[in-house]
């Protein structure tokens, strides 16, 4: 069955096995909120809080179960939670992005699996009939053929477990044709040959398209293209992470979206949220992190 929306997600993983979250700056009322809706809905069994311990304490939410961790650095105290085994998900509080990062990415202490991390956000807008993905919004700033090959195959496991198979990915451009002065039609070009060859697996790649393209069989029919991705797209690989991240804010502001994130890449999944975020960005995070783990599972 393919998950449709964020309320079809909960309910799909309903019985499954709780999460054990390692946050890093855990004194955030967002953060602790969102801990305390994602226990009530049964997301989370308990969570591990690193942060200033005096600070932390005063603000636990009634009910909450949690092991405080008393840190000067509670991004290197959650990383080392995770690799101890006492969690399986890393979630960003009130702690500076570049830190938290650094924790992830240290190469004897960290907690990366692939070369390339990448963020991945999902959408659920009124009037599109599936959740939309968009990458990459939040870490690589100019991705390379390599790493959009890498973005394209950190993804495929999130959306299996959403259980979208192939994934259907719209390589976007300014340009349906390939130009030697848009360096992103080519890439888009190269991935589509690559996908239609069998290498990059578990995904269908289609492009240049743009953006309507992507999104609008309607718009796909006028410009004469005809493709099992477009107007069926599930996720956008945007040519640059400030295209992502404005796509992403616009549907957020302007498209009154519901919206979620997760990193990619690591050994396990990591949440990279943003200052404004509210509790139920952070709580839907967390629910797509046990959607990834599915369908991690079902790969094996």
């Amino acid at each position: 069955m393919v998950i449709r929306s964020f309320t079809e997600l909960e309910r799909a993983l309903k019985g499954t096995r709780p999460l054990r979250p390692a946050v890093a700056g855990a004194a955030d009322p967002a953060v602790l909120e969102a801990l305390a809706e994602a226990q009530a809905r049964g997301l989370i069994d308990s969570a591990v809080l690193a942060d200033d311990a005096a600070l932390l304490h005063p603000m636990l939410p009634p009910g909450l179960r949690a092991r405080i961790i008393d840190a000067r650095d509670p991004a290197t105290a959650a990383v080392a939670e995770v690799r101890a085994g006492h969690a399986d998900v890393l979630v960003k509080g009130r702690v500076d992005s570049a830190a938290y990062l650094r924790a992830v990415v240290a190469r004897e202490t960290g907690l990366r699996a692939s070369a390339t991390l990448s963020n991945v956000t999902l959408a659920e807008m009124p009037g599109l009939d599936r959740l939309i993905g968009a990458t990459d919004n939040g870490i690589v700033p100019l991705p390379t053929l390599d790493q959009k090959r890498a973005m394209i195959l950190n993804a495929v496991p999130l959306f299996r477990g959403l259980g979208v198979t192939p994934l259907r990915v719209a390589a976007i451009a300014a340009s349906e044709k390939v130009s030697a002065s848009q360096p992103a039609t080519a890439d888009a070009s190269a991935l589509t040959t690559e996908a239609a060859a069998g290498q990059i697996l578990g995904a269908l790649v289609d492009g240049p398209f743009g953006y309507d393209v992507a999104l609008s069989a309607a718009a796909a029919a006028k410009k004469g293209l005809a493709s099992a991705v477009a107007g069926r797209a599930d996720l956008i690989l945007f040519p640059s992470i400030e295209a992502g991240n404005a796509t992403v804010k616009a549907w957020k502001l302007h498209g009154h979206a519901r919206t979620a994130s997760l990193v990619l890449g690591g050994c396990v999944p990591i949440l990279l949220n943003s200052r404004a975020d509210g509790a139920e960005q952070r709580w839907l995070g967390l629910l797509l992190a046990a959607a990834l783990r599915a369908g991690q599972a079902a790969a094996l």
